[in-house]
């Protein structure tokens, strides 16, 4: 596959998440069924997976998945007591990553790629609100492979809403979404293929 060109130069249609005070765009069919197939076998070999341990309630516990850390040499990153360094991006992310570029009118430097083996594999509810990303900052979320539900709730009320993430979408998130809400995927007790999840963010140079 050439990670210079897509094969499809249709402009993706977006659709508004109703959050109250969030800014999420949602776009099923960002890539062409052939394209994610094609990225989602090349990013299980490019990707250097692996299973690394937070601290949970005062102690050490496996995520629920595998994971890598990608970026320019400035992006450290870390959540729950885990310090990531950042792996020079192989051509398959820098693609996607300018292909997420252009549909945000955003600049990402950094991404975080997370892969659900099966049903049993999750991400817990959260806020990517580190100080390295700033205020207000734009995540976009790529899927390939299983389609997983995907929750928001927000912090302070009892509003929550779901979208189903497909093999090939684009979810960007922005604005204040960070701030009032949190967000996961659950565990399902349900058959589940593989998932690969890509989200594109960008750290400050400091």
């Amino acid at each position: 596959m050439q990670y210079e060109l897509f094969h499809s130069h249709r402009t993706p249609i977006a659709q508004r998440i109703p959050l109250e005070q969030g800014d999420v765009s949602y776009y099923p069919d960002w890539l062409t069924t052939r394209e994610a197939d094609a990225l989602y076998d090349q990013l299980l070999q490019d990707i250097q997976w692996r299973q690394d341990t937070i601290k949970l309630f005062g102690r050490w516990v496996k995520i629920p998945r595998l994971q890598a850390w990608y970026g320019e040499q400035h992006c450290h990153y870390g959540y729950s007591g885990l310090s990531l360094a950042p792996l020079p991006m192989p051509a398959s992310l820098e693609s996607i990553k300018r292909k997420c570029e252009k549909t945000a009118k955003a600049p990402f430097n950094c991404v975080l790629a997370n892969w659900y083996r099966d049903g049993q594999d999750s991400m817990s509810f959260h806020a990517d609100d580190e100080p390295e990303l700033g205020e207000r900052p734009v995540i976009a979320s790529v899927t390939f492979g299983q389609s997983r539900p995907f929750d928001f709730k927000h912090k302070l009320s009892s509003e929550k809403h779901r979208v189903l993430l497909q093999h090939g979408s684009l979810l960007v998130m922005a604005g204040d979404t960070q701030t009032y809400y949190n967000h996961g995927v659950n565990k399902s007790a349900r058959h589940m293929a593989s998932r690969i999840n890509l989200t594109f963010r960008y750290i400050q140079k400091i």
